[in-house]
């Protein structure tokens, strides 16, 4: 496998290893290694990528699930074409800020009012001292296999065995605080917070690093009525979720509400950027006006609602606020889902595709997959080997991590998905 990708893309190993000198693994960001060395992308449209090669990539990695438009999406790269003529950083308010508050506020349920920015884990750090300055409580929950960003406070309990660090750096008084709890699992839960006093529980929808597993909808009313019980924030981490499961997110798509929520990714059209949205009464902590020192909650950045960012994040939502062209993607998330399973299963293949909407992954395994714990004891030598059968074949996944879908794929991309897994479960059908 290693020998024909190898074959393919000496020149994305030429650069990996001039990569090498100047980035630590030939990198920008950890996940993007893969063995042997990560193929180098020269250009992007639509539902591919194109790497320095020449080789043709059908793309579900989308950007790390980011683009929900695909790549360059043509009403996108017109709006920003205008705004740059107008300025790309002003440092001033402007009213596109204003403009997209104002879309967010109309699509979800209990966005009174809206602060924006530069990635998700800026929005989950900042909405993490809200919490605690609006309840007056320490202590933060959040589940087995979440991903919250790179924020030290959440920087723990992603990946099995959860007790071990996710970093070097991180300091006992940074954790102390941090309570983590087990995903689809309301009793355990209630009894690991039933003597502390909990200012929020921060959960995403579908666990990004924890495989794809989607929250159950029992479980989540139960986490919201316990919530209520007491007195706690409940947070939603949309930044993978957001304008995904439905137009008003997964508040809508699951009919649960939170208390606040978190965007990232989809919200910003392509570009960087994040948020962070709630009822009035909460976000009004976040103004110096009302509330003074030490009493509010800051957050700012120079980047924060850059009018790039407000441009094209504004275009992508009008684009999808009916639910017309995500009610598709969820039904052809669901089609993928079951056509995968009916392959590997036709091979004798042991198998779980999880997802939601437009969101799936693979575990080879027996065993229902409920939780982090379950992905992990999954074969994930498997996992990899599809992955990078697929990448060879011209079918990228990021290897273990979640496929999502855009509007720019088309019948044959997933028709060609789909017999590249059959090619791959045929030379490893159980014996």
């Amino acid at each position: 496998m290693f020998e024909e990708y190898i074959s393919k893309t000496p020149t994305s190993k030429s650069l990996h290893e001039r990569a090498r000198k100047v980035l630590p693994a030939g990198v920008s960001y950890g996940i993007r290694f893969f063995e042997p060395y990560p193929f180098y992308t020269a250009k992007a449209k639509g539902s591919k990528l194109y790497d320095v090669d020449g080789n043709e990539y059908i793309d579900f990695w989308l950007g790390h699930t980011a683009l929900i438009l695909g790549h360059s999406p043509p009403a996108i790269i017109k709006a920003v074409k205008n705004q740059l003529e107008k300025g790309t950083h002003y440092g001033t308010s402007h009213e596109l800020e204003i403009a997209l508050a104002e879309q967010i506020t109309k699509m979800v349920p209990n966005a009174q009012m809206t602060r924006f920015t530069n990635s998700g884990t800026e929005a989950n750090m900042y909405v993490t001292r809200l919490a605690r300055a609006y309840t007056g409580k320490k202590k933060i929950a959040k589940f087995e296999g979440g991903w919250h960003g790179g924020y030290d406070a959440l920087h723990v309990g992603v990946k099995h065995p959860f007790d071990v660090p996710e970093s070097a750096g991180l300091t006992k008084g940074a954790l102390e605080d941090t309570i983590c709890l087990p995903f689809n699992d309301l009793e355990e839960e209630k009894k690991k917070i039933k003597n502390e006093e909990v200012a929020a529980i921060l959960i995403e929808p579908v666990l990004g690093a924890g495989g794809g597993v989607p929250v159950e909808e029992e479980f989540l009313k139960g986490l919201r009525e316990l919530c209520d019980e007491k007195n706690i924030l409940l947070i939603f981490d949309e930044v993978i979720t957001g304008f995904r499961l439905a137009p008003g997110g997964a508040q809508q798509f699951y009919g649960v509400k939170a208390d606040l929520t978190v965007f990232g990714k989809i919200l910003g059209g392509g570009f960087p950027v994040g948020a962070f949205c709630g009822p009035r009464e909460i976000m009004e902590r976040l103004d110096s006006r009302v509330y003074e020192r030490p009493l509010f909650s800051f957050h700012g950045g120079t980047f924060t609602a850059n009018p790039i960012t407000m441009t094209a994040g504004l275009e992508t939502l009008k684009i999808l606020k009916d639910g017309r062209l995500i009610n598709n993607l969820n039904k052809l998330g669901d089609k993928i889902r079951e056509q995968l399973r009916e392959i590997f299963e036709a091979h004798d293949i042991d198998v779980q595709v999880v997802g939601a909407s437009s969101l799936f992954n693979t575990h080879f395994t027996r065993e229902n997959i409920k939780d982090a714990t379950a992905v992990f004891k999954a074969d994930r030598k498997k996992l990899i080997d599809y992955n990078l059968k697929l990448i060879a074949n011209g079918i990228f996944f990021l290897p273990t991590h979640t496929g999502a879908l855009s509007t720019a794929h088309s019948k044959t991309d997933i028709e060609k998905l789909l017999s590249e897994t059959e090619k791959y479960a045929k030379q490893n059908k159980a014996t």
